[in-house]
Order: structure tokens, then sequence, then C-alpha cells
């Protein structure tokens, strides 16, 4: 049963760069009172945008890390707009810092049951351990993700560097499941309109 509508939403891509420099995290601070710096807490600065809405945390060695996109585009264009806001302001960043997708946590629904049981005991690189935590763990190996999945059909997948491969992922293991019987799709039954 192949559903029209994306099942894969993704929620959080994290995102790295380096400006292969030093920074002045307190000149920066100075700078943009929109920041938070407080280096008796945190080594870090704490840059939020609101457009794409993330958190970037920079350090004072030039490593930057972005947390809260929600795809890669939106990731790379946060870092590059405070690179861009801080080369505005008087910061010198020499060159074109490459940015690299870290990891990426994605949802979805299967929208079925899945014996769990069943599925750790044909699935390899799993841990299945009801008493202890309600979803099954797989490590899938291509593509490099781990899974959480749940009996009513949801999951979480994590570990991608590409949404394409977080899509792959789902897909994948939705077919698998499919092929070895261990989904069972809720049925729709209409209600006929004079029960109404």
């Amino acid at each position: 049963m192949e559903s029209k509508k994306d099942l894969v939403t993704i929620e959080n891509v994290v995102a790295s760069t380096s400006l292969n420099q030093r920074l002045d995290l307190e000149s920066i601070s100075k700078a943009f009172p929109n920041v938070e710096y407080r280096p008796e807490h945190f080594p870090g600065l704490i840059y939020k945008l609101r457009k794409p809405r993330t958190s970037t945390l920079i350090f004072s060695s030039g490593k930057m890390i972005c947390t809260g996109a929600k795809s890669e585009h939106q990731a790379k264009k946060a870092i590059m707009k405070i690179i861009e806001t801080l080369r505005n302001n008087g910061i010198v960043i020499v060159g074109k810092p490459e940015v690299k997708i870290q990891n990426i946590v994605a949802s979805a629904d299967l929208q079925g049951e899945i014996d769990l049981e069943q599925t750790a005991n044909f699935l390899e690189r799993t841990i299945y351990e009801p008493d202890q935590f309600p979803a099954l763990i797989y490590k899938m190996m291509e593509p490099k993700v781990v899974v959480l999945l749940f009996s009513k059909g949801k999951l979480i997948c994590a570990g991608g560097k590409k949404e394409a491969e977080v899509r792959e992922a789902v897909k994948k293991l939705k077919e698998t499941l499919e092929g070895r019987g261990i989904i069972s799709y809720r049925e729709v039954i209409p209600v006929p309109a004079a029960s109404l």
C-alpha cells in the first residue's frame, strides 16, 4: 500500500563548518546583541536565526555547528547567512568555508502495525528489549543509519548525511517489512453517509 504523500518528515539537520581561523567571541557578542555568550557556562557563542529557524554554536577555534534546520539547504543557508553577517559587521573571515552535513534526524509513519518480535528475529543488527525500551533499534548498513521502530508503525531515523539517504532507508525498511508480511495496514472502512 504505497501512500501518495511523503512518509518522511525531516526533524533536524546538524551541519558544521570551520572558518580555519580564531574568532574573538567577546567582540562578536558586543557587536550582536541577539547572541548568547556566557563563557563561564559554555565555551561557545549561540547565534539564533529566525529565518531559517536555527541555532548555531560558534567557537573561538572558528568551528561552527548549526542545529534545528529542516533541510540540508536550510542548514547551509543558516551558516552562510551568519558568516555574511559577521563579514558585513567588520569581522574578517578569509575564504569560503565548506559546510558539511553531520546528521539528519527524521520521523516517518509507515501507517501500519509492526510485529517487532518477528522483525528482531529476521533483521540483523537489531536490539529489542521491550522491558527496557518500547522500540526496536535497527542499525542499517546501506544506507548507514539507525532506525528506532515502534509497533504502531512510527519510526525515527538518525545518522544520515543526506536527505535522500534517509528517504531511501525508510523506503527500503518498509519494502522489507512488507515483503516478510510483518507490517499489517489499518484498513480504513468508509462510513455510509446515512449513518452520520
